[in-house]
């Protein structure tokens, strides 16, 4: 019985089977239905490393809630810029998958994503002036304009009632909410967005492992193929290839061998969450409740308390606990780290290790912490919560990009980075957080990086799919709220008063 995959040829090689790879591949179904498409994926399943539910917090990324996206300056003003960067992203994922479920392309959009308020939540005289500078910096713009904010501990407990019973009413906390939130299950639209392509005539392959990259002799690129489980090896060219590993793209990406790789090095970044799923405590609380970085942490570990929605169930989950390890993804090698280094990013490297020591110290502080000490966390945003309801999962590695810097010699990046070839052949995705829900426009980056000389003719398919393509919604107040309310009726989402047109 054979094993390995029988194609031999492809126009398009998707590696890694996570929201990256299904989302582009669904693009390019939708722009090029006749292309080839073949999907290699390590595991048994698509959407299990950091795609799956349970190994990131689910939030649908649009800085409602997330303090990081928009910090202070040393003035003590925010700039809101960054924060209606990244909603506008998060908008035009909302009308992709909208088109797709209008389509019949996926299922009933229940099973990835549902309104889920985000609450921004914040304890003391210095970070409540901080939080309400913040809503007056985002409350006069388009895309924030339904942000409400409160200091009553009374009209929070009305949000989010965990949050505050038990606490000491004499506190000083403030908080902000938008009720048109989101949750997403980037699990569950990998596999819905996977199904599309298998229908549409791609190959999908599981359980197969990419080994190596090299360029072919009469373009487009050889790609050699293990399937470990039967011990086969294959080959299969293709004329375009995206690495959409996640902490694996780094090292197929240096396989390739393109200069547009050399001086990227990847530093992981593990955490935990507890999680609850007791009835009882799950139907008090519906939010993603966002608070404050400690001094030291990398942005992926704000603490937060989530309504999370999984295969129709309702839990809580609450952290991330960061912590440290050597490997790049949940399932790989902890010599991933050490095998990375080359004598092209070594230098950032050690730049990047002598420059972040308050990062390291912070890990090394996170790693040793005992179990009842992460509990005072939880405590911290849930008063009341006792340990013997919340069970510790591990969550899944994120790989920040450390990149040459002409001054530092090397700067440590928490946000994605696209990496595509000069003859856009190639093309990879580095990188984290927002990540999944800004997987569609980081996706047209990399077709406009690739493609380009069929993407002018994609534009108008493009805007079809999504009408706000193109255009700033926050400057056009009557199409964001015209688009805010035709992607909730597709989605069955919930739009909140003050945004309905």
């Amino acid at each position: 019985m054979t094993f390995i995959s029988k194609t031999q040829h492809a126009d398009v090689v998707l590696i890694g089977g996570g929201i990256m790879s299904a989302t582009l591949g669904a693009f390019i179904k939708q722009l090029e239905p006749t292309w080839t498409i073949s999907l290699f994926e390590r595991l048994d399943e698509v959407g299990l490393e950091s795609s799956g539910p349970w190994n990131n917090a689910g939030t649908g990324h649009a800085a409602l809630c997330e303090l990081n996206y928009s910090p202070a300056s040393k003035d003590g003003s925010v700039d809101p810029s960054k924060a209606l960067h990244i909603n506008e992203q998060f908008q035009l994922s909302r009308q992709f998958w909208s088109h797709l479920v209008d389509s019949k392309v996926v299922g009933s959009p229940k099973g990835f994503i549902n309104t889920v308020p985000h609450m921004s939540f914040v304890i003391g005289d210095d970070h409540v002036n901080f939080l309400k500078t913040r809503y007056e910096a985002l409350k006069p713009n388009t895309l924030f304009r339904s942000m409400e904010y409160s200091e009553d501990q009374a009209q929070i407990a009305k949000w989010a009632p965990l949050i505050v019973k038990g606490r000491d009413p004499k506190q000083r906390v403030a908080a902000t909410r938008a009720a048109e939130g989101t949750d997403v299950d980037f699990g569950a639209l990998t596999r819905e967005l996977t199904g599309y392509l298998k229908d549409s005539g791609a190959e999908v392959n599981y359980g197969h492992d990419v080994t190596n990259i090299n360029r072919a002799a009469g373009g487009g690129w050889d790609l050699s193929l293990k399937h470990p489980a039967s011990g086969e090896h294959g080959r299969i060219h293709a004329k375009f290839v995206f690495v959409g590993a996640g902490g694996g793209a780094l090292h197929l990406l240096q396989a390739s061998g393109i200069p547009e790789s050399k001086g990227y090095g990847g530093f992981p970044v593990s955490g935990q969450f507890f999680r609850c799923t007791d009835e009882a405590i799950t139907s008090q609380h519906s939010a993603k409740v966002y608070g404050q970085a400690s001094v030291g942490a990398p942005p992926m570990s704000v603490p937060h308390l989530d309504t999370r929605y999984v295969d129709g169930k309702r839990s809580l989950l609450f952290g991330p606990y960061a912590g440290f390890s050597t490997n790049f993804l949940k399932t790989s090698s902890f010599l991933d780290l050490p095998l990375s280094i080359r004598p092209g990013n070594i230098i950032p490297m050690l730049a990047v290790a002598k420059d972040n020591m308050d990062l390291t110290a912070y890990l090394i502080k996170e790693v040793a912490k005992r179990h009842e000490a992460k509990v005072e966390s939880l405590r911290e945003y849930y008063p009341e919560a006792s340990g013997g309801n919340w069970e510790l999962i591990t969550a899944g590695q994120r790989v920040q990009i450390i990149k040459k810097h002409p001054q530092k010699g090397g700067v440590l990046q928490f946000g994605t980075e696209v990496i595509a070839s000069r003859d856009g052949s190639i093309g990879a995705l580095l990188g984290a957080s927002p990540g999944a829900s800004t997987a569609v426009p980081i996706m047209i980056e990399l077709l406009q990086k690739s493609f380009p000389k069929n993407f002018k003719a994609w534009q108008s398919k493009l805007k079809d799919m999504m009408p706000g393509y193109g255009v700033k919604l926050n400057e056009n107040p009557e199409l964001a709220a015209e688009l805010e309310a035709s992607t909730a009726r597709s989605l069955q989402l919930e739009v909140a008063n003050a945004v309905q047109s």
